[in-house]
């Protein structure tokens, strides 16, 4: 039951942040339709369960050289992998593409947070 409340969270999470940065990132577009951005949050979520421990493990020692900091890579590497994987979903240019990490970024550390005192 936990696992799946944590799917569902992911899902709700991932939306919002979607739906953040295509609000207020410039060169961040998303489909208009509400069910294709469900699906991209899920499939957010998926790569956030699935690709990102496997790159946690191999750029371990860049994440700890950085003190943390490479784990703005991390999910650097999963948004441009969900960008590659959608055709619905479109990043224009590095500025936007940064913008949209640091995003997800500060959401993934929001979240989280929020776990471990629950």
């Amino acid at each position: 039951m936990r696992f799946i409340s944590r799917i569902l969270l992911g899902v709700m999470v991932n939306a919002f942040g979607l739906w953040f940065a295509a609000f207020y990132i410039k060169g961040f577009d998303l489909p208009p339709e509400v069910r294709q951005v469900l699906i991209l949050a899920t499939v957010l979520t998926a790569l956030n369960f699935l690709l990102k421990p496997l790159l946690k493990l191999i750029l371990g020692p860049v994440i700890i050289l950085s003190l943390g900091v490479g784990l703005i890579l991390v999910n650097g590497i999963v948004l441009f992998v969900l960008d590659i994987l959608s055709q619905s979903l479109r990043i224009e240019g590095i500025p936007a593409f940064l913008y949209a990490t640091l995003l997800f970024s500060a959401i993934n550390i929001v979240v989280h947070l929020a776990e471990k005192t629950s």
